[in-house]
């Protein structure tokens, strides 16, 4: 098996499951309950309405002063330094992945004044396509349905921004993440096994504040078409909430993240982090290094050389660890790196050869993210046109460009002439 592929693929699974609402886990539950799309969907127009016009900005922040100042004139907030400061609805951005709870957090916090500013631009919008998705976006907004969806999010979301927030540093604690996912499969479940009455609850109180219908939770629910032919049987309100909306969307979640880090995976991680070289070598363990090379990578070492592996790790440990170039290290390609300046790699070549392989694995997946980022840069219309090889070096070059600005154009252009005679001057 190729694990090299496989966690790849489990990397960019990742990305998909945690990182942006367009791609997350979340809305891929959409397929069986079109709410959550319809809800990001209309989130991502709401948002967009209001940030498109700097005069929309400012009645915003002026609603947002009288909001405050009503709220504090009545206790509901409180004074104090940085508090009760006036901000803007967060966009969402494709490469930053925590920008989506941004966002949510931003129309929670801002949710008064938004609704004042769409109803402005119902009476007083520019055109009449203007005053129709103003008016469309405040029916949205004032909806049982968008405000349960809102928290939800907003607290699946809270729940899952921490393990976001590591993954996308570009030096990934392996340990560290997967006590990230540890905990956050834990608050997943005990949001779904205790925390729907409790959110069933503070959004009641949200709709009862800004006077927004509260359907009976005891009712028949119908579907968007109204249908009977198309209803579902005796389903109640409350069970639509909890089972189809919230369960649902928590379960797909839980799924997800239980399929993609399963035990063989986990220990691939954790055996791997034991040859990150920070915190003075903190994490090497002689017995985990040679476990990763014999039950991950047994094609890459005879029998022969595993033998010679554990020999040459013992001397790593005593030589390496506490040689004073390879100290202040934080990753293993600093460590590689390092290696080969100090020609250490000639004499531990067995576990060169096993930082090189787990060099392939892309563990940092903001890495990941900025290198399939570059593609959209690169891979234009005319050099879409061009062969394979020179286009994977075009991207090379854009990717690794804080390596290559250095290099003198006049020295390529000299060993270009050198190893063939051109037509043309350069």
């Amino acid at each position: 098996m190729d694990y090299n592929l496989y966690f790849l693929e489990i990397i960019l699974m990742l990305c998909t499951l945690l990182c942006s609402p367009t791609t997350i886990g979340i809305i891929a539950a959409a397929g069986n309950e079109i709410s959550i799309w319809l809800f990001f969907s209309k989130l991502t127009t709401i948002i967009n309405l209001i940030c498109a016009s700097p005069k929309r900005h400012t009645e915003l922040h002026y609603a947002q002063a009288i909001e405050i100042a009503h709220m504090v004139a009545t206790g509901e907030r409180e004074t104090g330094r940085g508090a009760n400061q006036i901000g803007n609805l967060h966009r969402s951005g494709t490469t930053r992945w925590s920008s989506h709870f941004d966002s949510i957090c931003s129309l929670i916090d801002m949710y008064g004044a938004t609704i004042t500013v769409l109803e402005s631009m119902v009476q007083e919008g520019s055109s009449n396509s203007i005053r129709g998705e103003a008016g469309g976006c405040l029916i949205v907004m004032k909806s049982f349905e968008f405000i349960f969806i809102l928290y939800l999010m907003h607290k699946i979301m809270g729940i899952t921004d921490l393990l976001c927030r590591a993954l996308q540093q570009k030096s990934l604690d392996i340990l560290n993440a997967m006590d990230l996912v540890s905990t956050t499969k834990a608050l997943l479940q005990t949001l779904r096994d205790a925390g729907f009455d409790l959110l069933l609850a503070n959004v009641q109180f949200v709709c009862t504040k800004y006077e927004i219908d509260i359907p009976h939770m005891n009712a028949s629910y119908k579907n968007a078409t109204g249908r009977s032919c198309q209803q579902q049987g005796s389903v109640t309100v409350y069970q639509h909430y909890h089972y189809d909306i919230f369960n649902s969307t928590i379960d797909f979640q839980l799924e997800e993240l239980n399929s993609r880090f399963n035990d063989e995976t986990v220990e691939l991680l954790v055996l791997s982090s034991a040859l990150e070289p920070k915190d003075n070598f903190k994490s090497f363990k002689v017995d985990a290094i040679y476990k990763l090379a014999e039950k991950f990578y047994p094609e890459d070492f005879n029998e022969q050389e595993m033998y010679y592996l554990r020999s040459q790790l013992e001397h790593y440990q005593i030589d390496v660890i506490h040689h004073e170039s390879f100290q202040n290290m934080s990753t293993i390609s600093e460590l590689c790196r390092g290696l080969a300046e100090t020609n250490k790699s000639q004499h531990y070549y067995l576990i060169d050869r096993l930082i090189r392989l787990i060099l392939t694995l892309p563990v940092s997946i903001a890495t990941t993210e900025r290198i399939f980022l570059a593609m959209k840069h690169v891979k234009t219309m005319l050099r879409n046109k061009m062969k394979e090889e020179f286009l994977a070096d075009s991207k090379m070059i854009y990717i690794e460009r804080e390596l290559v600005k250095d290099i003198d154009s006049d020295s390529i252009i000299d060993e270009l002439y050198s190893t063939k005679h051109q037509r043309v001057q350069l």
